[in-house]
């Protein structure tokens, strides 16, 4: 069995981090543990320390999602690195041998990541919405590798399924990491990981056996700022667009406003279903300004990149008057 690491980062973690400590301690597999901390006032410093666990500390407001997860897999000893956050907690004594097992079935495996279970206290909306997430499923699955030419033959949604890595609950072999660390982004690090790494030839396992119970309840707020950095991400990375258009973006709100509010009724409590009819708008809404705000990038991208080529100079016998136009078709 090769040697084994756990990087957390971590932020005023302690409402959730004993919980994560307590399930580490239950782990059948030895691992060491990494602690990143970006200005915790509430002693989770301290509580990591005293579970044995190397804390690198970092100014606040400097915490980035590719560049904090590589420093704290830069400090660990591991061959293999798993990655979690401080508020999933491993739900069985068996997760850590779940989540490694596959590299010792295939040496092209580059990754693994675990199932997402929502809190059983969990609201209706926050188990309902995670529902057909690949992380969330029960069925374990190898993807990869592709080549160039296979990635671009996918649709857009396809080319999202296969590259699918999730860094709530993963683990990187090391040496791959060296060759190919995460990018330096506000989001989706992940994501980007996975299409990179599929792309150099290797391989990403989803196993379910490895499962952290993890749901959250943000503001609506945060949701619709996550939502819209995810799909402009989303679009960067494949493409993908899921809702093309006005029309669609006010069929989508009808449908999830409708559809959330039958949900959350469940509940019986006026504040769930209040908030989750913001999030039928909040999502739609987020899904397609991300997409919106990244293609108008690309486009003006383009443009600046296209080659400016001077007028060619008119000849000075020929009338300069542009010809009658014989389009007839009305102007926009």
């Amino acid at each position: 069995m090769e040697s084994i690491s756990i990087v957390i980062p971590a932020l005023n973690g302690m409402e959730t981090l004993p919980r994560v400590f307590d399930a580490l301690a239950a782990q059948d597999l030895a691992a060491d543990i990494v602690v990143v901390d970006s200005g915790s006032r509430d002693g989770t410093v301290e509580h990591a320390r005293g579970h044995g666990a190397t804390v690198i500390e970092i100014a606040p407001g400097t915490f980035n999602h590719g560049a904090t997860r590589n420093l704290g897999i830069a400090h660990a000893a591991g061959a293999l690195v798993v990655l979690l956050v401080q508020d999933a907690v491993p739900a069985s004594s068996g997760w850590l041998r779940a989540l490694t097992a596959p590299f010792a079935m295939d040496s092209a495996v580059a990754g693994t990541f675990g199932r997402q279970i929502p809190w059983p206290a969990a609201r209706s909306l926050a188990r309902w919405s995670g529902r057909d997430w690949i992380a969330a499923g029960a069925i374990a699955r190898l993807s990869g590798p592709l080549s160039a030419g296979e990635f671009d033959r996918l649709s857009p949604d396809e080319r999202h399924r296969a590259c699918v890595f999730d860094n709530v609950c993963s683990c990187v072999r090391r040496d791959i990491w060296s060759r190919h660390p995460f990018r330096e982004t506000p989001i989706a690090e992940d994501l980007e990981w996975g299409r990179e790494v599929l792309l150099a030839g290797f391989r990403i396992a989803y196993a379910p056996e490895a499962g952290v119970w993890h749901s959250h309840e943000r503001g609506v707020r945060d949701e619709w700022r996550r939502t819209r950095d995810v799909h402009r991400r989303l679009f960067e990375l494949f493409g993908l667009t899921t809702i093309p258009s006005r029309r669609a973006l006010l069929r989508s709100v009808a449908s999830a406003v409708i559809t959330h509010v039958r949900i959350a009724s469940r509940d019986r409590s006026l504040t769930a279903i209040a908030r989750a009819a913001a999030l039928g708008v909040a999502w739609p809404v987020g899904q397609y300004v991300g997409a919106r705000q990244a293609r108008r990038a690309l486009q003006a991208a383009r443009l600046h990149a296209a080659p400016k080529h001077p007028a060619p100079k008119v000849p000075s016998t020929i009338s300069q008057h542009p010809a009658p136009s014989t389009d007839t078709r009305r102007p926009r």
